[in-house]
């Protein structure tokens, strides 16, 4: 009897899912290994930040989407080392063979090096860090009803570091609370003087797409009232004061970090093999350079291609098919087939400010407004998983587009001691 070949994924974002769909009831034996129970809808993070979805619209259990297949596991865990030379990884649940490794474990908040903003700002990369945002922010506006002046001045500053798509949608997503919902909900606080300050070290916001999206998003930004600073980097940030490196202080005590990505790489991959943007380098076939069964794709891969010789875009389109391609291309792998090397088609990109505020790149059209609002949530409605998850979405935007307001300003953490004490004597 034959024995199957063992397949061990890495992460479960877009392409490491993917990969497992493309394999599932497959001639093969999959493992997914991931430190959420979930796959986590990455674009709509900033939704469940500023309270328009909760974290169950945007996140589907592993289990759940696997429950009929009779050839993936699903495993809850962190993989901490790769043993190259043994074909095992060591995990947080113990040590686990395979015949061939997928990285699909994308990529975390980069902070360059600066470990005072890495420990007082507010990163976006998972669903609890969403989540957590929410919190702060929440929170925050409850002070406000009994804060002192100076306490009141930088809870009413919210700073977003970065002005690429997280960024913008974010800071556009607040401003349209600012106006049309903590008023009624906080009558008696003066939310004039509250503040949305985007900070980006370019000259432009969304530097990455077309000069009509950049000029555009600009002006939808500041017509919304978010304070749009470019050339602008940050030096420092204690929790209390953001520091620039012009010498500017603000005052803030909601500092989001938005400005870049760095991979999550796992030990055990030597030095040569990893850029210094921390990303695989990998093949036309997603291998490893100088592995024969370890592969790595989506954000943390980097392949350089005819039309791509800086790397692909770490856009979750990329992610979705590469993933496909190296699970086909494992299938032909074992049928001693040819495979079929990787290419991405650019399919343009995009991103929304506010309501029928969205600008469109497509390779062969440009356009922005109500349209693009359009053409934006159609996209991120289908790329949802589930159909009922998907009814849920389009109910609530629906919601919040004829009624201005939501539901979901619900503070979930720990009990903290934050909450005010009277005092006794």
């Amino acid at each position: 009897m034959i024995k199957r070949k063992q397949i061990l994924i890495v992460g479960g974002g877009f392409a490491g899912l993917n990969i497992a769909r493309e394999l599932e009831n497959s001639e093969v034996d999959v493992v997914l290994i991931d430190r959420q129970n979930h796959h986590q809808f990455q674009p709509l993070f900033y939704q469940v930040a500023t309270s328009q979805l909760e974290p169950s619209s945007i996140s589907f259990p592993f289990r759940k989407i696997f429950q009929n297949s009779k050839n993936i596991q699903i495993r809850y865990g962190e993989v901490y080392s790769i043993q190259a030379e043994e074909n095992k990884v060591v995990t947080s649940f113990g040590e686990y063979p395979f015949d061939y490794l997928i990285i699909a474990t994308g990529c975390k908040t980069n902070y360059f090096g600066n470990s005072q903003i890495a420990q007082h700002s507010l990163p976006m990369k998972t669903t609890q860090e969403a989540i957590e945002i929410r919190n702060r922010i929440l929170k925050n506006f409850e002070k406000l009803t009994y804060a002192d002046t100076n306490e009141s001045t930088s809870l009413l500053n919210i700073v977003i570091v970065g002005g690429g798509p997280t960024g913008v949608e974010l800071s556009g997503a607040l401003a349209e609370i600012k106006t049309n919902i903590l008023p009624k909900d906080y009558p008696g606080i003066d939310f004039t003087r509250l503040k949305i300050i985007l900070l980006e070290g370019s000259p432009n916001t969304l530097n990455s797409m077309s000069s009509d999206s950049k000029k555009t998003s600009l002006e939808y930004l500041k017509e919304m009232g978010v304070e749009v600073r470019t050339n602008t980097i940050v030096q420092s940030y204690d929790g209390a004061n953001v520091i620039l490196v012009n010498g500017e202080i603000i005052p803030c005590k909601n500092l989001i970090w938005a400005a870049g990505v760095t991979g999550n790489l796992i030990h055990g991959i030597k030095e040569t093999s990893i850029t210094k943007t921390g990303r695989y380098l990998v093949d036309r076939h997603n291998k490893v350079q100088g592995y024969n069964t370890i592969y790595a794709v989506g954000d943390i891969a980097y392949m350089e291609t005819p039309l791509y010789p800086k790397g692909h875009p770490q856009l979750a389109n990329v992610a979705i098919n590469q993933g496909k391609n190296l699970a086909r291309n494992l299938l032909l792998l074992l049928q001693n087939k040819k495979q079929k090397p990787y290419e991405y088609k650019d399919l343009g990109s995009m991103a929304t400010i506010g309501k029928n505020k969205a600008v469109v790149d497509l390779p062969f059209l440009k356009f922005q407004g109500y349209f693009a609002w359009f053409v934006w949530m159609s996209l991120h409605l289908m790329l949802i998983l589930s159909v009922r998850n998907k009814l849920i979405i389009f109910i609530n935007w629906a919601w919040t587009y004829l009624t201005r307001d939501s539901s979901l300003r619900l503070i979930f953490s720990p009990i903290d001691n934050e909450t005010p004490k009277i005092k006794k004597d």
